[in-house]
């Protein structure tokens, strides 16, 4: 069975060619949105083929779902800090860069609202979080076996509960979130993970 559009990735002289086009509709939905995305505009945009384009990822949403696989892939990986509320203050730092990014926090307003209408956009942005889970989840389980945190803590939902608070100011608000509010985050996380919140039966 062939690999659905945008699922393949391609290595070695393609990957130039990925690259460029990935970069390029990053640049498109952070300046005019998801509305405006379109594979002939990404494809002069990338100094491409439009056929290549085409036929490599067959439609907006198939290239939006490359594109957050990437943004996973290239993310910055997690910072161990020796304790748990210093793990949760630096994934909580790194969100509000994130977010504060003009080109970054911008891409990343297009996407959700993109996902709100689109199942295959907001299936790829579920999978996006997920591999960010993932890769901060076993700093909380260290802080579990430490004794910091008490036992059957979820570690997904304690990261969770960190990020949260960041999207949701800056969705409602329009203003992304500053460090105080990272940090803020971050310990009302850790209170109440350390309060046996996030225990699970």
């Amino acid at each position: 069975m062939s690999a659905e559009p945008g699922t393949v990735r391609p290595g070695g002289r393609t990957a130039r060619v990925r690259a460029a086009v990935l970069e390029a509709a990053g640049d498109i939905l952070a300046e005019r949105g998801f509305a405006h995305l379109d594979l002939a505009d990404v494809a002069r945009k990338a100094e491409v083929g439009k056929t290549t384009v085409y036929r490599r990822w067959g439609s907006v949403t198939g290239l939006v779902a490359d594109l957050l696989a990437d943004m996973a892939e290239q993310s910055l990986p997690r910072e161990e800090t020796g304790s748990a509320l210093g793990d949760l203050l630096a994934n909580a730092r790194l969100v509000q860069r994130t977010l504060a990014n003009p080109r970054q926090g911008a891409l990343f307003r297009a996407v959700i609202a993109a996902a709100t209408c689109d199942d295959r956009t907001a299936q790829a942005l579920r999978r996006f979080y997920a591999v960010r889970i993932d890769e901060w989840a076993p700093c909380v389980q260290q802080a579990i076996q430490r004794g910091e945190l008490p036992a059957r803590t979820d570690p997904r939902e304690v990261v969770r509960a960190v990020s949260a608070p960041l999207y949701y100011a800056l969705l409602t608000t329009g203003t992304p979130p500053d460090p105080a509010a990272a940090d803020r985050a971050a310990r009302a996380a850790f209170a109440a993970a350390a309060a046996g919140a996030y225990v699970t039966a």
